[in-house]
């Protein structure tokens, strides 16, 4: 029998516990996400861990939709989770909703 994957919408904290351009490192159902707030108040999220040497990537450097790896300057897009060229892998993103003042991600769960 095949596992169905599906999301739950999970609260994690008010949109006013991020700063524009500094990121954030939360954990759900023990994944470690980072979440990012952008100029136009919207919030990426994606997986905390560099697909190069495991770096915190909520502690790298943001440019715009990009987040540079802290350990070694990968460029990775926050939108698609792609690695910039000449590097190359991807990260989870996840899809982010902002509701009166809070931010909830959805997390997949396999059933």
């Amino acid at each position: 029998m095949s596992k169905v994957e599906t999301k739950k919408r999970v609260k994690v904290l008010n949109v006013s516990d991020l700063a524009v351009g500094i990121g954030q490192r939360i954990s759900v159902d023990g994944e470690e996400i980072a979440l990012f707030k952008q100029k136009d108040g919207s919030v990426k999220a994606i997986q905390n861990s560099c697909p190069h040497k495991g770096g915190p990537l909520s502690e790298g450097i943001v440019s715009g939709e990009h987040v540079f790896c802290p350990l070694h300057d990968w460029k990775i897009n926050m939108k698609d989770g792609k690695v910039q060229a000449p590097d190359v892998g991807c990260v989870k993103t996840y899809e982010v909703a902002i509701q009166e003042n809070f931010v909830y991600i959805e997390v997949p769960i396999i059933e």
